[in-house]
């Protein structure tokens, strides 16, 4: 139980992310992510500027060259998962030659790389570049791509839900009218066929079977309801923003899952209102949940050494934050213009087999005083 009566002790700032003491270094402790009790520490040195880390608690990330590209389950391998969520990330240059119904999760794919077509019990949708596509469990479809194209999928184990937007108000960060969602489009024959079968792969329990038909099993022609596959570009989000206070990272929320959350970090103005006030992401301890970024475009500010389709893992138990120099780097900064996903999963994640080959292994030294 938290009781939420609020002291202040020593060397402070009068508010938090704001005017931060002289020779100090605030940390966000925080329960709950950034709902729960918290207090504000102000250290003498970064909670980050350690010198060796021994055992397995360390911040990670990955860095692939070449993903997996062919057989479309066959590269379905996940970097991370919990019983919550598994996170993916692979290739796909060529159509399908089946269909798929996912019987165990609801997913979200990000579209990092490639336009194509997703064909789908509701219609086809036409993606691109920087497109989530959010596909309800039970859901069969089949990727036709146009260009070589790279994925980030994040299975659920529980529904998908849209962030509630309180007093923002319903047409904050994206108004709901520009979601897009598929029409019918039957382009197969609509009758079976002799001699012909159509594969539907079914994933239950992890475990792989195959339906067949004498016609093609997307044969939807009408459809009307809630329930439906739903498209959402990342240019048609507007990141909320204040002049003069850094918002946490849940104020970018674009889908809620079970026991987990993703975000999007888009362009955006910096904290110019407030000469104290911070611009860069605040240190914090990771009490309650895992976080997973993963870069799609841009430039990162707070962090050198990464790029695009590159993914970093700070688990719970040990800080994160802006690397050393950071702050003196966005003094001058106007604005961000970083395009990134962000997981953050309230149990704890697994490191999968497929992530290994690209670890960049010495990432941890990346807070060191150079």
């Amino acid at each position: 139980m938290t009781i939420n009566i609020p002291h202040t002790k020593g060397v402070t700032a009068k508010q938090a992310h704001v005017g931060i003491p002289d020779g100090t270094y605030e940390e966000e402790y925080a329960r709950n992510g950034f709902f729960g009790g918290y207090a504000h520490l102000y250290r003498t040195e970064p909670p980050t500027a350690w010198t060796r880390i021994e055992g397995a608690l360390r911040p990670r990330a990955f860095a692939p060259r070449e993903l997996a590209d062919g057989d479309f389950l066959a590269c379905r391998r996940p970097y991370l998962f919990n019983e919550d969520c598994r996170i993916h990330f692979f290739a796909q240059s060529r159509a399908m030659p089946y269909h798929f119904r996912n019987a165990d999760m609801d997913e979200v794919y990000f579209i990092h790389e490639g336009t194509g077509r997703l064909e789908t019990d509701f219609g086809p949708v036409r993606y691109e570049t920087g497109d989530y596509i959010l596909v309800p469990r039970g859901t069969v479809y089949r990727f036709e791509p146009a260009q070589p194209t790279k994925l980030l999928l994040v299975e659920s184990a529980g529904e998908y839900r849209f962030p509630d937007k309180g007093m923002l108000g319903e047409h904050a960060l994206f108004d709901p009218s520009v979601i897009r969602v598929p029409t019918p489009e039957k382009t197969g024959p609509s009758t079976p066929v002799p001699g012909k079968e159509w594969e539907l792969k079914i994933q239950r329990r992890g475990v792989i079977s195959s339906v067949f038909y004498p016609f093609d099993p997307v044969n939807v022609v009408g459809w009307k309801g809630t329930l439906c596959v739903m498209q959402l570009n990342v240019r048609d989000i507007r990141p909320v923003s204040c002049d003069r206070y850094h918002l946490p990272p849940s104020a970018h929320t674009t889908f809620l899952g079970h026991n987990f959350v993703i975000c999007s970090f888009l362009p955006r103005p910096l904290e110019n209102g407030d000469p104290e006030a911070m611009k860069v992401p605040f240190y914090h301890s990771n009490i309650d949940f895992d976080e997973v970024l993963f870069y799609h475009a841009g430039q990162f500010f707070s962090r050198e050494g990464i790029g695009p389709g590159m993914m970093t893992f700070h688990p719970q138990g040990i800080h994160h934050g802006p690397q050393p120099k950071a702050v003196e780097r966005t003094q001058n900064v106007r604005e961000t213009q970083e395009v990134a996903v962000i997981i953050a999963t309230r149990k704890p994640l697994e490191v999968g087999p497929a992530a290994l080959p690209s670890e960049i292994g010495d990432y941890w030294t990346s807070w060191q005083k150079k």
